[in-house]
């Protein structure tokens, strides 16, 4: 069984094109009613429409909405016209709770092991809170200054769906089915998909290289909803409030302060739900807390919101004069709830990862991606490891090795979807 891998230059181009995207300033904005919510995503978005003509993908073209679309050709014989168009697609956003702007990246070229030191803070990558250090000495790792995130996620699935590209160019003899490729815009703020035309994208099925370790395959995600909390106060001079103020301030502070302890980001793992408190804007007179809801399952979603509402029913008698209101807006749900009705895009993926001489690692994301919406869309699209570790914080770090393996399971996963196709 063939395993393949990136020669030298190659692994190069890879490490060059990921450098290349992460200094551009891509970071979404949640609070944005625009779509794309930042237009210097557009400045990427526009590089690798130019990056993807010049290896051919003549169709490559970046719509209205910022979405990045080109086909890489069949190069099968009619005979073989059963073979699914296979999609690939990143995000090219990053996450805009920690800086991204001016990405300073720094180079280890061969890992020795220990703590990474941070120039820029004088702070530390430390292999006690990243153990997958440990896997990668020898490795060329790429990491922050400690001022910004880096960006890997996901330019990391970025650049190796590029040089996925230019290695069929290079590689003509190696037979595969037609490729859709496809980079979104706003998926770190829950709108990845939202102008996504599935009919228009045109594959059959599809695959997110946005995941973290190596060998990972995700087919599930968190069902996810955006809880928002609004609290109407009152407010007076404080020197004669006395039975007259109601405090929006500790009415929200009330409602946070109740939240289940055993059920919050910071205690909880694996499959385990979660409320999560993440923006709080007010004063005495009005107060707002955004929550994400988080749960494997619908019926643990609505535990949760349940949970919420008796929360503040019971900081309501508390607090009698304050007006409260719940509003829930649907994100998305777990992939795993479609993707069970056709598994073989789950299965094609855990192969091509076991071919390539990697052990395969089935998870579920605590979180999601682009691929929970496009699943429920009619798109099943499963999530690959990209590589990147400590997503979203000032010590994101990536493997170069992790980001060559990604390119090649993917090349693998080609070759599984025409075998399986002809048999």
């Amino acid at each position: 069984m063939t395993t393949w891998t990136l020669d030298a230059t190659e692994k190069q181009a890879l490490l060059d094109r990921f450098l290349r995207y992460v200094k551009i300033d891509t970071q979404s904005d949640e609070d944005a009613t625009c779509f794309p919510s930042t237009e210097k995503q557009k400045d990427l978005s526009r590089l690798l429409v130019e990056e993807l003509k010049a290896l051919g993908c003549i169709d490559a073209a970046m719509d209205e909405w910022g979405y990045v679309f080109a086909t890489v050709p069949t190069n099968l014989p009619a005979a073989h016209s059963a073979v699914p168009v296979i999609g690939f697609l990143a995000h090219v956003d990053t996450y805009a709770g920690t800086p991204g702007g001016g990405v300073k990246p720094q180079l280890i070229s061969a890992y020795e092991g220990g703590d990474i030191r941070l120039t820029g803070t004088g702070d530390s990558i430390t292999v006690a809170t990243n153990p997958n250090l440990a896997n990668c000495l020898g490795h060329t790792l790429i990491h922050t200054d400690g001022t910004t995130l880096l960006g890997a996620d996901d330019k990391a699935g970025i650049a190796e769906i590029i040089t996925l590209v230019a290695w069929l160019k290079a590689h003509p003899d190696f037979h595969h089915g037609a490729l859709r490729i496809g980079f979104t815009p706003d998926e770190e703020v829950g709108r990845g998909t939202e102008h996504f035309d599935v009919t228009a994208f045109g594959a059959n099925y599809a695959y997110t290289l946005d995941g973290s370790d190596l060998g990972e395959i995700e087919d599930e995600t968190f069902c996810a909803d955006t809880a928002i909390v609004t609290i109407k106060g009152h407010d007076v001079h404080p020197g004669y409030a006395k039975g007259v103020m109601i405090n929006a301030v500790r009415v929200a502070s009330a409602i946070v302060k109740r939240l289940p302890q055993d059920h919050l980001p910071e205690t909880t793992e694996l499959r385990e739900a979660y409320l999560h408190p993440y923006q709080f804007t007010g004063d005495v007179t009005k107060a707002e807390i955004k929550l994400l809801v988080r749960a494997f399952s619908e019926e643990e979603l609505k535990e949760q919101e349940d949970t919420l509402r008796e929360i503040l029913a019971e900081v309501q008698l508390v607090f009698p004069g304050a007006v409260l209101h719940l509003e829930v807006k649907t994100s998305y749900r777990n992939m795993g709830y479609k993707i069970a009705e056709d598994p073989k895009v789950l299965e094609y993926a855990l192969e091509a990862v076991r071919r390539q001489g990697i052990a395969p690692l089935q998870k579920a994301i605590r979180g999601g991606t682009d691929g929970a919406r496009l699943s429920f869309m009619g798109l099943l699209t499963p999530n690959i490891f990209a590589g990147g570790q400590s997503f979203h914080s000032v010590n994101e770090w990536v493997s170069l090795e992790w980001m060559a393996a990604a390119v090649a399971v993917s090349i693998q996963l080609l070759d599984v979807w025409v075998e399986k196709s002809r048999s």
